[in-house]
């Protein structure tokens, strides 16, 4: 097991990765007010590692409330977390009653809102179980639910207690889940760590295999890069934004081609090549860097052409997103491989031409 530190002072929080975590339940235990927790999963993640987590909790003395919740982006919307309020209502949970989201990145914004919200903060706990939970949505403290106009407009910040990223859980993940949390590991190459962006060269194909070393060395890296920008921009005042690279496109695929239809990951690489070639056109980076960005997303089996959506569809999804400041869009460009930067400093016909020919 390896063990990296959220420093937020006083909020605080471990990130323990490697395999067979699921099944020790002294990691959990230090990290609950009280000896009941409510575990939200979903009906694909449930049947596999439900019964595992209460089990080694229930044999600690600990309380179990399972929420099952309908799995799928698609769900992750007020009805939905209206569920989970629900539940806890109805067995009579307390303030001290602690949350542990079991699932991927919906399970994980999904119950971190909840626990924002009931009875104004209870505490939370997430055990993610998707390669792109594990590396980026359950580090941070970002909540939240979409809306049919933008991704993740409704949320809070909200920091859980743990994170514990159990390797094992990777085993029954599918390709396309597996591949589509790759996008995020490279992002982390791109916008801070070219050593690490060149591992990834490297090791492509051991990552794509599962070979359980090469899975947790590429987790900790992502999950030191991302501790490292959160403890220092808490609530994305500046570079966290950086996290946001391919984002700003990404979430206006994912809204405008229907929420679940590509998933998060699969966006994101789109969505981090059309910055690329934004910042191509700017003269920030050269044709040969946006081909090995290319190749690379190519190789982790991600799609690199992003739908054809219409500029004008682009523009007003790209409006509301979360990095609009004083009515213009801002952007996280690339300066060179390894160095990202935010501006709204973007020449119109560039982006303007991005959207027509890198999407036709």
């Amino acid at each position: 097991m390896q063990t990296l530190t959220v420093d937020l002072g006083e909020r605080s929080y471990p990130i323990h990765i490697g395999a067979g975590l699921l099944r020790q339940a002294e990691l959990i235990l230090p990290h609950l007010a009280q000896p009941r927790a409510a575990i939200v999963t979903n009906t694909t993640v449930g049947p596999l590692y439900l019964g595992r987590l209460r089990g080694v909790l229930d044999a600690a003395g600990v309380e179990t409330l399972p929420i099952v919740l309908p799995d799928g982006e698609v769900y992750k919307n007020w009805e939905t977390l209206n569920l989970i309020f629900d539940a806890l209502l109805e067995n009579r949970a307390e303030r001290k009653t602690t949350l542990i989201a079991l699932g991927g990145g919906v399970i994980g914004d999904l119950t971190g809102f909840a626990a924002a919200c009931y009875q104004r903060g209870v505490p939370f706990i997430q055990v993610p179980t998707t390669l792109l939970a594990q590396v980026d949505s359950s580090v941070g403290g970002k909540t939240g639910i979409n809306h049919p106009l933008g991704k993740n407009m409704i949320g809070a910040f909200y920091q859980p207690k743990l994170v514990l990223a159990d390797t094992d859980t990777l085993k029954t993940l599918p390709d396309r889940e597996l591949a589509a949390g790759l996008a995020e590991v490279i992002k982390y190459g791109l916008i801070r760590d070219l050593p690490f962006f060149t591992w990834l060269e490297t090791n492509m194909e051991r990552l794509l295999a599962r070979d359980t070393q090469a899975l947790t060395h590429a987790i900790y890296h992502s999950c030191r890069n991302k501790a490292e920008v959160v403890a220092a921009d808490e609530r994305e005042s500046g570079q966290r934004a950086l996290l946001n690279l391919g984002h700003t496109f990404g979430h206006a695929i994912e809204a405008g081609m229907g929420y679940g239809n590509w998933l998060h990951g699969e966006a994101v690489a789109a969505g981090t090549l059309l910055a690329a070639d934004l910042s191509r056109r700017m003269g920030l980076i050269g044709e040969a860097d946006v081909e090995r960005m290319n190749a690379l997303f190519r190789r982790a089996r991600l799609p690199v052409q992003a739908p054809a959506l219409g500029v004008d569809a682009y523009l007003s999804y790209m409006g509301v997103d979360k990095k609009v400041e004083g009515g213009r869009m801002r952007f996280v460009l690339l300066r060179r491989l390894g160095e990202a930067f935010v501006t709204a400093e973007v020449p119109p016909e560039l982006l303007h031409a991005t959207l027509a020919e890198a999407t036709a």
